[in-house]
């Protein structure tokens, strides 16, 4: 018996051409499909150029009410089909006369709709040589026609639901990954959420820190410093008398050493107006630390200013001139900057954080090598003006250097940083609608860049 008597043999007379399960094709070359059908757990896809295997194939099934086939004789449209139908599983004819079953078979594979669809591969020659092809090809398996109807049915049912099984599973890792990119951004939006509270509680704390200072300070200072011209006036005054006195009586110096004891009048009257230097100069530089501290923290200048940039980096090399070793140089490039629209107080919090890891590097180095900080500023072509920063130091790991900005991330002790200082300074610099960029290699320094704009937008405001 020839392929397609087995294949009559299997049909029923009395079995009608439609079926709630079957979509009767008009001709070979078209066939309409149901969409409803992809409510079916299990939907067949046969593609086969002799129609009389599509109706043995829906006699065989015929009784399984959760399987669904659908059947198309045009090779050209099987992929096109099969992304309608999503089907569980294809029958694919290994010999067609237009395109080749293993042909058709590739194309199928290198799809990304049905690339992963169970393909079983149909043919009417048991010969090794063409199941090896087949599965080379990525077939999931290979039957003769026609199969015995419950090895059909169970082969259908198998391939399904292993597809099924992908599916879900696919299906489950995807909303895993999704949940998981979802938790990820969540947690930097925690993050940066507490960086800029730790960042607002720092500002604040400075803020009220050197209200405070400059309140108990700066008031006795000027009184002192005020009343300089007035004692200075005044002692000269005496220096004066006593110097007239000396002219005019000069035989009672001898009576007011014997009553005062052994005292060198000519080196007070000499040293005295040298001490009154000195207490002023005191003065002065007390008063230029209270003016730093206000500088630094900007306290009268919360929003936007135009500022000397070169102001507020002096203002912070002046507040960490009690941690500058005697060995370490500061070397001042200044360009000639316009003033800088920004926010000061946020940018004096960089500056800080910047200098304050440069020096921590050059206090690790030992006493023997030359250490250095390169201030340098610069006017570009785009608007904008870039601070540079660069020490001499050991250099940060080319592997951490993705992770340096990171929040809650230091490569110091416990107890000795936060991890926040960089993170904040990023934060900051990118709110100023600028960039910072970090260049280090091991035993060659540091190098931070920072470039902003020189006017910020009309409307633009600060989040801090």
């Amino acid at each position: 018996m020839n392929l397609q008597e087995t294949a009559l043999s299997q049909i029923s007379p009395k079995t009608g051409i439609s079926s709630p399960k079957w979509s009767e094709p008009q001709t070979p070359q078209n066939v309409p499909f149901i969409p409803d059908s992809k409510i079916s757990a299990v939907r067949l896809l046969l593609i086969d150029d002799q129609v009389i295997i599509s109706e043995a194939f829906r006699r065989m099934i015929a009784t399984e009410t959760d399987i669904s086939l659908h059947y198309t004789s045009n090779p050209a449209k099987a992929i096109q089909d099969a992304i309608a139908i999503e089907p569980t599983t294809i029958f694919l004819d290994m010999i067609m006369p237009d395109i080749d079953g293993l042909m058709l078979l590739r194309w199928f594979r290198s799809h990304p709709v049905t690339r992963d669809i169970p393909i079983v591969m149909l043919s009417s020659k048991e010969e090794a040589k063409l199941k090896a092809d087949a599965f080379a090809e990525g077939a999931n398996d290979y039957l003769i026609k026609l199969p015995d109807a419950v090895e059909l049915i169970a082969r259908i049912r198998y391939h399904s639901k292993a597809y099924n099984n992908l599916k879900a599973l696919t299906t489950a890792t995807a909303t895993a990954q999704l949940q998981a990119q979802q938790l990820e951004h969540t947690l930097r939006e925690l993050q940066t959420t507490q960086v800029q509270l730790v960042q607002t509680e720092k500002m604040s704390s400075l803020g009220r820190m050197v209200a405070g200072l400059a309140h108990e300070i700066n008031n006795p200072v000027n009184f002192i410093h005020g009343n300089f011209n007035h004692l200075n006036n005044h002692v000269n005054c005496l220096l004066n008398l006593i110097e007239l006195y000396q002219a005019k009586y000069p035989e009672s110096l001898p009576t007011l050493e014997d009553e005062y004891g052994d005292f060198n009048l000519d080196f007070i009257i000499d040293d005295l107006p040298k001490i009154l230097s000195s207490m002023k100069i005191g003065t002065d530089r007390i008063r230029d630390i209270v003016l730093s501290l206000r500088n630094f923290s900007r306290l009268d200048q919360s929003d936007k200013k135009a500022v000397n940039i070169h102001d507020g980096i002096e203002s912070t090399l002046l507040l960490l001139n009690h941690r500058l070793h005697p060995k370490i140089e500061i070397i001042k490039k200044y360009g000639n900057l316009p003033l800088v629209q920004c926010y000061p107080a946020q940018l004096n919090q960089v500056f800080m954080n910047i200098l304050s890891n440069g020096i921590d590097a050059l206090l690790e180095l030992d006493n023997h090598h030359q250490k250095q900080i390169v201030i340098k500023t610069e006017v570009t072509e785009l608007e904008t003006v870039i601070i540079t920063f660069r020490d001499n130091g050991n250099g940060i790991d080319s592997e951490i250097q993705s992770k340096i900005f990171d929040p809650f991330f230091t490569t110091k002790p416990i107890n000795k940083g936060t991890g926040l200082g960089l993170a904040i300074s990023h934060q900051i610099i990118e709110k100023h609608d600028g960039n910072i960029q970090l260049k280090s290699e091991l035993g060659y320094g540091t190098e931070f860049a920072i470039e902003i704009p020189i006017a910020l937008p009309v409307n633009h405001k600060s989040n801090t």
